[in-house]
């Protein structure tokens, strides 16, 4: 058998989620957010937070940032699935 039909040996392939592109459905990146989504909710702020957010809906930037959420429901995305 020439060289060019040899059967080719495969590769050893490693993966450093650090450095390599998961692609879409990232596992890494759905790990962090559920660890973070998960503190988030333990830590005990998260009714702070939202009223902070009403105040600043109800306060001097709340037309910059409804133009922005009525700019991001807008946007020419892909559905949600």
């Amino acid at each position: 058998m020439s060289d060019d039909k040899k059967p080719r040996e495969a590769k050893q392939v490693s993966f450093d989620p650090e450095t390599e592109n998961e692609g879409e459905g990232s596992r890494t990146a759905a790990r962090l957010y559920d660890a973070g989504a998960e503190k988030m909710a333990k830590s005990g702020s998260v009714e702070e937070l939202a009223e902070k957010a009403k105040d600043a809906l109800e306060g001097e930037e709340g037309d910059e940032l409804k133009r922005a959420e009525e700019q991001a429901k807008n946007a020419n995305l892909p559905p949600r699935r």
